[in-house]
């Protein structure tokens, strides 16, 4: 048995069903991310693991125990909210601390857990101010730290770096990611944001709709989507009919095809390619976009829309809307999607 087991578990509010039969398991110490669009059930699923939200039906097992009737209490599960759900009254040590005052432990077993984790998460000097004094990313690891002070046998995060602007979300993000692999400590994050779960995570279920569509490493997910959606979803896949596919690469098939946008190339002149890339074709550029150290180029290839992204090497080597280039295809990287 894994760690963590989820079995048939079932969520209706009303007549809603918001996911049904839903299955996966989870070893000890592994970052999971929930992943998917707004409104695919990923945040219910999480507070239904809490307690939160009570389920219909199925079962919940972490490390070979039943918790499906427990309170939210006594399942021994911490919780990080986007909203940080601070104490506005109450100072960072106090915020921290109150977990351990409700379990009724000892004031010297308080400071001296609360002191552990306000070093592991970098609040050192900040032990006495209040919420209002924080910055947002300071917040955010209070409220960590006040999920970690209670030693949780999982940790779980809802879209918690939503609120924070790029530069201190990266930051931020990478803390949590090298605090959870110093404590050995299965995580259960959620976001909606694809970067995000790429760099982060161990393993990612994908959501849609209320039910996991694909679950895999970061690698498996981005260069194997299970479907359409998954393709859509991850990587801005270019999805080509079965009627474009045989005229643009030569595929026979009944499915659409993916390619990523970094799979197709500009033909350079003089430079030989190896056998698995295709023979040009002609295409014109429509438009572009700048994304930092890439390029992304929309191209028209014989009434068919194309995404290709190129490396920012220059300036100077920016293609105009209108210009004429040669696109070649890795073939080993077309593979066909099921709808």
């Amino acid at each position: 048995m894994s760690y963590v087991n989820v079995n048939q578990l079932t969520k209706r509010f009303g007549d809603n069903t918001v996911f049904e039969n839903v299955n996966f398991n989870i070893e000890k110490g592994e970052f999971i991310t929930l992943l998917g669009p707004s409104g695919c059930g990923k945040s219910t699923l999480l507070r239904s693991l809490t307690g939160l939200d009570p389920i219909n039906n199925g079962e919940i097992w972490v490390n070979g125990e039943n918790i499906t009737e427990q309170t939210p209490q006594q399942r021994g599960i911490g919780m990080v909210f986007q909203s940080y759900a601070l104490f506005p009254n109450m100072t960072v040590k106090e915020n921290i601390a109150f977990g351990l005052k409700m379990k009724k432990i000892d004031v010297n077993t308080i400071e001296k857990e609360v002191c552990k984790v306000i070093e592991l998460v970098d609040l050192n000097g900040k032990e006495d101010r209040y919420p209002h004094q924080l910055s947002g990313g300071q917040r955010q690891r209070v409220a960590l730290a006040r999920a970690l002070v209670v030693k949780p046998r999982i940790l779980l995060l809802d879209e918690p770096l939503s609120a924070l602007d790029a530069k201190i979300r990266k930051r931020l993000r990478q803390q949590i990611r090298d605090i959870q692999k110093e404590l050995n400590l299965t995580t259960i994050f959620v976001t909606h944001d694809q970067e995000e779960a790429m760099i982060m995570s161990d393993r990612i279920f994908l959501m849609n709709q209320g039910e996991i569509v694909q679950q895999g490493s970061p690698e498996e997910i981005y260069t194997q989507p299970a479907n359409e959606f998954v393709a859509s979803f991850m990587g801005h896949y270019n999805l080509v009919d079965a009627p474009k596919a045989k005229q643009l690469f030569d595929i026979e098939t009944e499915w659409k095809v993916a390619i990523r946008p970094e799979s197709i190339y500009v033909k350079e002149e003089g430079r030989h390619y190896a056998k698995h890339i295709s023979l040009p074709k002609q295409g014109i550029i429509k438009n572009h976009q700048l994304l930092g150290n890439v390029i992304r180029y929309q191209v028209d290839v014989n009434d068919c829309d194309l995404t290709v992204d190129l490396l920012n090497r220059s300036s100077e080597r920016l293609l105009a809307a209108g210009s004429k280039l040669e696109l070649l295809f890795n073939l080993n990287e077309i593979q066909p999607v099921r709808a």
